[in-house]
């Protein structure tokens, strides 16, 4: 069981594209833009979940060009979100409404993100824990994983949105903008060069 925590922790804590774009999101707009988008990955996380458990994940990743669809999708997200990390406080940025990242754009991302069933599907069939009931083993997984996600991502928004509540020079505030946006940037052109590989 001991096990089956670390494992969850460090497969969730490693920086991928929901947790650098929610410390994005913290540092480039505010907290409470940032809860927005946490609850949109929190509900994707959940219904990622739920895909994985009943199988319909599987099936759905039968299909070859599936994979290649998801990428596509969720690598567009990430471009479209490092520009809108990249371009805050610019002059070329879009106009504050659409500007910042919604509920919706977590759930999209969440949902459209081949690393978060890869994760779900290693949570969920690996680690025999109670082989005699598959129900009380997946609620305790289920259990488990959620009360290591949410900390996790809450830690990555606070961290990203104390940025916003320090004084700093709108100069150095840009720099942090395209920095955090940049790394996006990179995550999601490294995810669109993984389909050339599928």
């Amino acid at each position: 069981m001991l096990a089956f925590g670390f494992a969850v922790f460090f497969l969730i804590i490693t920086p991928g594209p929901a947790v650098l774009s929610l410390a994005g999101v913290g540092a480039s707009f505010s907290f409470n833009s940032g809860l927005k988008f946490l609850t949109g990955l929190a509900i994707g996380h959940i219904a990622v979940s739920i895909l994985v458990i009943t199988g319909i994940a599987s099936v759905i990743f039968s299909l070859p060009y599936m994979r290649t669809v998801f990428l596509l999708i969720s690598t567009s997200f990430l471009f479209l979100l490092s520009y809108k990390i990249i371009t805050k406080g610019s002059n070329i940025a879009f106009s504050s409404h659409l500007a910042i990242p919604s509920t919706f754009d977590g759930i999209i991302l969440q949902l459209m993100n081949p690393k978060a069933y890869a994760v779900h599907t290693i949570v969920f069939s690996g680690f025999s824990i109670f082989p005699d009931s598959f129900l009380f083993e997946t609620i305790w997984k289920f259990l488990v994983m959620n009360a290591i996600w949410f900390p996790i991502h809450f830690a990555w928004l606070a961290a990203g949105s104390s940025i916003q509540r320090i004084s700093l020079a709108p100069a150095t505030h840009n720099k942090i903008n395209m920095t955090m946006g940049g790394l996006l940037f990179v995550t999601a052109l490294l995810s669109f060069l993984s389909i050339r590989t599928l």
